[in-house]
């Protein structure tokens, strides 16, 4: 799970600018060379190759960020309860799936791996009648060329964004950190074949947070368009939506140019009033429709029913918030019969855990079951 800081974040002092470079879509990655292929016989026709790269806009809405499934024992990948996971969510409405995020322990994964993740929950939503879904790939890592190389492997996996952490180990060395920033973005955006999507989540990488100054003079970048923020600041979720919005050629609700997501179920209706066009957050996992509905209330005009949802979507947020990927797996497993355990070294719950987690999700369960 991807929490997010109570206290609003510092505003920062990125404001650097950066120049534009034309896009150049890439076709095929020289830099997959020497990396084994993890996608199977079985899933390269044509039929399914043409299906992989069609046009998928990003409109307001429900995005959750998958889990990732282990084998029990082995801890190799279970690709089967990951495509049925997939569709799960797809039937129950959610507007995207984002893979290779916090939830889905992109961290614990190989490239081969990561790839084999994508392709297979691309592959289950086509299967299943949602081939016009699409996909969010995390793609973030610690240096310019090896983003890229993700970018791109994301492509050829069958994703259609690239959702980018910036990067962090070696910030105090970046000098002035605007700078850095700016450079990185630009530089991943201009090689990358699919668009990116900025993701603020300071807790992932060393307290860095992007201010709104920073995130808005990135939006200019034609490939750039849009940003996950669970920092939990919903002033700078309305910065950035306004500014974003006003400087849109031709402003359509249901289709903008730059999306701004919220980055937990907490605030959801919060970041709606803010402008926000929706979430992308973990909790949608196990209540996918609770989520969903939620937000559908707030733009019906509902929002007494909006805010009594909301109340039940935040108190089983904050369970998830605190479990992480391991207390939201747990509740996968307790509440729905699947779900296992986190790669090591990520601990498995104890019993006391897994019967407080199972407690902390019940209302919200029941809400679920309800719709």
């Amino acid at each position: 799970m991807a929490p997010h800081n109570d206290a609003p974040s510092p505003s920062g002092s990125f404001t650097a600018g950066f120049n534009r470079i034309p896009f150049r879509p890439v076709g095929s990655s020289s830099l997959m060379a020497g990396h084994e292929s993890p996608l199977s016989s079985s899933y390269s026709t044509t039929s399914e190759a043409s299906d992989l790269h069609m046009t998928r806009p990003l409109v307001p809405g429900v995005y959750v960020p998958t889990m990732c499934f282990f084998e029990e024992g082995s801890e190799d990948v279970d690709t089967d309860t990951i495509a049925r996971h997939a569709v799960r969510l797809a039937r129950a409405g959610v507007t995207g799936l984002a893979t290779q995020g916090s939830n889905g322990e992109a961290v614990h994964l190989t490239h081969a791996e990561r790839q084999l993740v994508t392709s297979t929950t691309r592959k289950a939503l086509n299967d299943s009648g949602f081939s016009h879904m699409p996909i969010i790939v995390g793609c973030g890592s610690q240096s310019t060329r090896e983003t890229i190389q993700y970018c791109r492997e994301a492509w050829e996996a069958g994703g259609d964004y690239a959702l980018v952490l910036p990067p962090s180990y070696y910030a105090s060395l970046f000098a002035p950190a605007s700078e850095t920033i700016i450079k990185y973005f630009t530089a991943v955006a201009d090689a990358s074949p699919i668009p990116i999507i900025i993701y603020n989540f300071p807790g992932a990488v060393g307290g860095l947070d992007l201010s709104s100054d920073i995130i808005v003079q990135l939006a200019e970048h034609h490939n750039i368009v849009g940003v996950k923020l669970t920092c939990g600041n919903t002033g700078k979720l309305n910065r950035v939506a306004a500014a974003t919005r006003k400087r849109s050629k031709t402003h359509d609700p249901k289709n903008p140019e730059f999306l701004v997501l919220a980055g937990s179920a907490d605030f959801s209706i919060q970041a709606l009033v803010a402008g926000g066009h929706g979430i992308l957050a973990g909790l949608a996992n196990i209540a996918p429709k609770a989520c969903t509905r939620t937000i559908e209330l707030f733009n019906q005009g509902k929002h007494a029913e909006a805010q009594e949802m909301q109340e039940i979507v935040a108190q089983g947020d904050w369970t998830a918030i605190q479990g992480g990927v391991v207390g939201v797996k747990s509740g996968l497993q307790s509440w729905l019969g699947y779900g296992g355990y986190a790669r090591s070294p990520l601990p498995k719950p104890t019993a006391a855990q897994e019967k407080k987690w199972k407690e902390g999700y019940r209302d919200l369960v029941m809400l679920e079951k309800s719709l």
